[in-house]
């Protein structure tokens, strides 16, 4: 070992051999340090586009409208590998226009798009890179609310009143050129196929030039409350009853009276025209005396719906006498008036007695102010009559009449099959047994209403 330390050779070729591993050695370190702080010797380089980048536009918003201005850009990026995947992930650069100026222009003009707080080591390329906008002065203006909606969707048969609005006025706010375009304020209610009742909603307010295109303005409020009173043609017409069938033997029909009266039809304004009454079959083959019969009211085919579908019919009799009977009748009455004359003096006051109780007495009584009912009101709905009371003239023999007071008498409005609104509804009566009734007025008008949420 002493030996080899003495070669000069052998200490020439360690030193180098020494001197080969430090260099790469130190080499390697450095090469380690750079790529640890994000650098190398040889960088790679890429490309990226980030689409739909947010533009923000600074100008005076208070007086100002800016038109034009796309809602986003895109921007693509160029450097280090790395700095362009951490801009696009992160994403805290900013594309703006600055319109801040306090003596800019009113009108066209051309902007550039300009990006802020990108790193200086990446390259941006904006797409567009500029854009041509309008600067108009800001304008508030109070336009009156027009209300719309599509009658085909209405059921048939029924119309509309026309639709009221609140608030009736909205304040439109955008550029002066645009709210003197501005020639309808609409407020469109939606419905849905086959409407029958009245509609209560909210409907958007849209701003309209004269060719019915939307305008880019703001509304305040955007929404409106809209009320679409719904209904349908109504007429009050006659019930008329109609025998149907043949009497019974000993049977002949004396009278045939309904209740009620009066039928309210509801349908088409020109179909309604041609109906001036309803007549009701009553089939008298099984009467077999005085009766009350509920008979179904038929609806004519141009009429939706009727106020009553069923109505109930009186009927009188009188007992029909054959001929043989007649005959023998005659001849009693014959030896009676012979033994009457004979006794005449006698006899002639017991007999005016019994003619005189034979004799009916029919009489008449009117009762006033009987309050009006009504009746098949939904809970949740309110209603007005028109009048309230009513006076009613009862007819029939003295025995019946002399006792009956208003307490006695029912007078009542069905609104079981009617919808909001205004209608004329015939009146229904009940009276005691063997009296015959009329009314001062056979109708009332309703208004029926929805109750309010509380």
């Amino acid at each position: 070992m002493d030996n080899l330390m003495a070669n000069k050779w052998f200490v020439r070729i360690a030193s180098f051999v020494i001197a080969v591993l430090l260099f790469i050695s130190a080499n390697f370190e450095l090469q380690s340090d750079k790529k640890s702080i994000g650098f190398s010797t040889s960088p790679d380089i890429a490309t990226e586009t980030i689409e739909n980048v947010p533009v923000e536009v600074y100008y005076d918003m208070e007086n100002l409208v800016v038109s034009g201005m796309p809602d986003n850009v895109d921007v693509t990026l160029k450097g280090a590998k790395a700095l362009v995947t951490a801009a696009k992930n992160q994403r805290d650069f900013k594309v703006y226009v600055d319109l801040s100026d306090p003596n800019i222009a009113i009108g066209s003009r051309t902007v550039t798009f300009k990006i802020s707080d990108l790193n200086e080591k990446l390259v941006a390329t904006i797409e567009p890179e500029y854009v041509e906008v309008n600067i108009q002065e800001r304008v508030t203006k109070e336009f009156p609310v027009e209300a719309e909606y599509d009658p085909s969707v209405l059921a048939d048969g029924y119309s509309a009143e026309p639709p009221t609005v609140s608030p009736q006025t909205v304040k439109v706010t955008g550029a002066k050129e645009t709210i003197e375009q501005i020639s309808y304020v609409k407020a469109m209610i939606g419905l849905n196929k086959g409407v029958k009742e009245t509609v209560n909603g909210k409907a958007t307010v849209r701003a309209l030039d004269r060719n019915l295109n939307n305008l880019d303005v703001v509304i305040e409020p955007a929404s409106v409350n809209v009320t679409l009173p719904i209904s349908i043609p109504s007429k009050t017409v006659k019930i008329n009853a109609v025998q149907k069938g043949k009497a019974k033997d000993g049977i002949q029909i004396k009278s045939l009276s309904v209740n009620p009266k009066e039928v309210t039809v509801y349908g088409k304004e020109e179909d309604l025209k041609n109906i001036n009454n309803i007549n009701v079959d009553v089939d008298i083959s099984k009467v077999t005396g005085n009766t009350e019969l509920e008979v179904k009211l038929p609806q004519p085919d141009d009429v939706k719906k009727m106020s009553v579908s069923t109505v109930k019919v009186k009927v009188q009799t009188d007992h029909v006498v054959d001929e043989e009977e007649t005959e023998k009748e005659d001849q009693e009455q014959e030896q009676e008036e012979q033994i009457e004359q004979d006794e005449e003096e006698q006899t002639q006051e017991p007999q005016e007695q019994q003619e005189e109780e034979q004799e009916v007495s029919v009489e008449s009584k009117k009762l006033t102010n009987l309050i009006i009912g009504v009746t098949g009101l939904d809970e949740n709905q309110e209603v007005e009559i028109e009048p309230k009371t009513t006076d009613i003239t009862l007819m029939g023999a003295s025995q019946y009449l002399k006792n009956i007071t208003v307490n006695d008498i029912v007078v009542t409005a069905d609104v079981s099959q009617l919808t909001e609104g205004k209608h004329d509804v015939p009146l229904s009566v009940k009276v005691p047994d063997n009296v015959e009734w009329e009314l001062s007025s056979s109708t009332a008008t309703v208004s029926i209403t929805q109750k309010e949420e509380t």
